[in-house]
Order: structure tokens, then sequence, then C-alpha cells
């Protein structure tokens, strides 16, 4: 914080050369344009409500839309039409098993960006 001094309200570096070994450090590997407007767009998948409360129930079982409704008191068309928004996002798959289709996470990411969002909102 010694190096920071205020400017028109904000706090500006007293000194520009202060973090260029960390500001050298961050041009060697930079995200690609495109990764991070994908980025952006996962992201996007979880700021809705009522995916989140999908995500949530699919990390603890697989459901078929019919259980997955009467569980969270949603309407079946508004869970399918979020499911089909998370398997867009490649967060949810889908399995058929005879006449049903079963919805899971994607994989173990998916489960551990919503733990640590969760962890992270809990904390105090």
């Amino acid at each position: 914080m010694a190096n920071l001094k205020k400017q028109a309200g904000f706090a500006v570096c007293a000194k520009p050369q202060a973090h260029k070994t960390a500001a050298n450090a961050l041009k060697k590997n930079p995200p690609q344009e495109e990764e991070l407007y994908d980025l952006a767009d996962l992201f996007k998948a979880f700021a809705d409500s009522s995916r989140i409360k999908i995500l949530w129930a699919l990390s603890a079982s697989e459901f078929c839309v019919c259980d997955l409704a009467d569980a969270l008191k949603m309407t079946q068309s508004a869970v399918s039409h979020q499911l089909r928004l998370l398997k867009q996002s490649r967060l949810v798959k889908s399995s058929r098993q005879g006449q049903s289709i079963i919805y899971c996470l994607a994989d173990e990411h998916v489960k551990k960006v919503f733990t640590l969002g969760l962890e992270h909102v809990r904390e105090k």
C-alpha cells in the first residue's frame, strides 16, 4: 500500500514500475481473447438462480426432468429450458435410459466451480 497515492478519488501507483515483475509475468502466457469470451459465457450460465438450483440438485445425483421439477418445485417446461441452456454451456450432459433422459453434471470441474462458489458466498 506504500506505493499507492490518491488521484481523483482512486488509488493509483506512486511508482509506475513498482509492479513491473508481476506485469511482465502476466504478459508471458495471457489467455486468448476467445478463451476470455468463453469464460464470460461460462459465468453467465451460473448467473441464474434457477440454473443454480438445478446444478445444486445435479451435484447430488442424476435426475430426469420430471423428478428435477418435482424436487425443485419448478415446472417441467422451466426445468427443460434451463437444462437446454446448461447443456449448451457444457455444464450438464444427458443420456437416454429407456424412455427417460437422465441429466447429470458434465464433469467434476462443474461440481468444483459450484462448490467453490457456494463456499465463497457462505464465508462471513
